[in-house]
């Protein structure tokens, strides 16, 4: 996959036109054998060629608005964009009136000139890290497509599409692993932010204690220059952090139970190879991911959350939902204000126990998801559903729960089955996570070059 950097020099050198790079997505969304109708719910064909035409014209008179104009984008369908519904992967809200504006993070990728291709699918009000959706078809992971394994989720669409290239990056959303679980099933790095970092505001909720939004693309630089522009920052070059004396760390109390043969061999491999680099790896028992699962028996943050924001229309509408998806979001029924106040208290000390636990370390190491992904037939009867899903949202959730930035780098060999390497960050720690991660990422690229 070619980076956002690649396109943008080709567009300034004059060999190619953002109108060809647009055409070459809506080719692949199109494609009858391919997953574009199941990628996207809604595509926005004739707006980007005439944004991309618009975009040439501009850049020929040296007018373009940015480095990064008609770069082509997905953006998952629970953005706001100003004249339509934000349905977020439902039919529920198919007759809710248009959004009156962009949410700011669309707001602000449409000034520098990004070209949206389309609105992506997800699960149903980004409930699940599975990405199955009943109403729209769920998309499948590139690999081993004839299986039809599942892409992940909530931000099943993004994660596919930037895979298969129907777009060169996405705009995904984060509240227990949405951004960095499709990236790992589908080979391409997804980052959360840390939440704060990011508006929220015209993001359909899932749960605002937790929820952040983050981007998926074909490189660590590629998600940096979108996080800088969501940020509302000005993007930079992101300079490589020598890996040679860096501490990370390895919890030994967490992340491991369930793991799959391939994602252990792949994540070993990994380890290997960014110690070679020169890093200094750590096995270390962290009490955080002990006491997290007990604060949350109730049902955390999400369940209370969506509960308080979805009950009046599963009153009205309870039939139309995934059954899977208002099964989750009605456990939050049963929660009581002291249980949330608990909650809210327990989150507190449990982070600042954890900041302290973790200052003598640069990252930490997890893989992003414990196995490869299942097929989708695989997810039947319902407890199985439930059971994968907990566990394929178990090492990316914790990071919610603890306030960090997090990133999914691929860590697996061509070829084989996508596999994932997490590493978390510090709250607000977001620079230096991503100079680690461009460093592991080469490291990683070099050694399975060498292969």
């Amino acid at each position: 996959m070619r980076t956002i950097e690649d396109h943008v020099q080709a567009l300034e050198a004059g060999s190619l036109t953002a109108r060809a790079l647009i055409e070459s997505c809506i080719e692949r969304i199109e494609d009858a054998a391919g997953e574009g109708s199941r990628v996207f719910i809604r595509t926005y064909a004739a707006q980007a060629r005439a944004m991309a035409d618009a975009t040439d014209l501009l850049r020929r008179a040296n007018r373009a608005p940015s480095r990064f104009a008609g770069i082509p984008l997905a953006i998952k369908d629970l953005f706001d964009v100003a004249g339509e519904p934000t349905p977020a992967g439902s039919v529920v809200l198919a007759d809710a009136p248009p959004a009156a504006a962009h949410a700011p993070v669309v707001r602000r990728l449409l000034g520098m000139g990004f070209i949206p291709v389309g609105r992506a699918n997800m699960t149903e009000f980004a409930f699940s890290g599975l990405g199955l959706n009943p109403h729209h078809g769920t998309p499948s992971s590139p690999w081993d497509r004839a299986s039809r394994r599942i892409p992940g989720g909530s931000s099943s669409g993004s994660g596919v599409a930037v895979a298969d290239r129907m777009a060169v990056a996405a705009l995904g959303t984060d509240t227990g692993g949405s951004c960095r679980i499709p990236a790992a099933f589908n080979g391409v790095i997804g980052y959360k932010p840390t939440a704060r970092r990011v508006p929220i505001e015209g993001v359909l909720p899932l749960s605002p204690s937790l929820d952040s939004v983050g981007p998926l693309a074909p490189s660590v630089g590629c998600c940096a220059i979108v996080a800088a522009i969501i940020s509302d920052d000005m993007p930079a070059q992101i300079q490589p952090m020598p890996l040679a004396g860096l501490r990370l760390a390895v919890p030994d109390n967490f992340g491991f139970d369930g793991i799959d043969d391939t994602v252990a061999a792949a994540f070993d491999s990994a380890l290997a190879r960014v110690s070679a680099a020169g890093a200094q790896i750590a096995r270390v028992k962290f009490a955080a991911f002990d006491e997290i699962p007990s604060v949350n028996a109730a049902g955390g943050f999400a369940t209370a959350e969506a509960y308080a924001w979805h009950r009046q229309l599963i009153a009205a509408k309870g039939p139309d939902y995934d059954p899977r998806v208002r099964t989750r979001i009605e456990r939050g029924r049963d929660q009581s204000a002291a249980d949330y106040v608990d909650l809210i208290n327990a989150r507190r000390r449990i982070v600042a126990a954890f900041d302290a636990a973790t200052r003598g370390y640069d990252a930490l190491l997890l893989p992003t998801v414990p196995i490869i992904a299942p097929r989708i037939t695989d997810l039947d009867p319902e407890e199985t559903y439930a059971r994968i899903n907990q566990l394929i949202l178990r090492n990316c959730a914790v990071g919610n729960f603890l306030d960090r930035c997090a990133i999914s780098l691929p860590c697996h060999r061509a070829g084989d089955a996508p596999v994932g390497l997490m590493l978390m960050g510090e709250t607000m720690g977001d620079t230096q996570l991503l100079a680690i991660a461009a460093a592991i990422e080469t490291a990683l690229a070099e050694t399975t070059a060498r292969s």
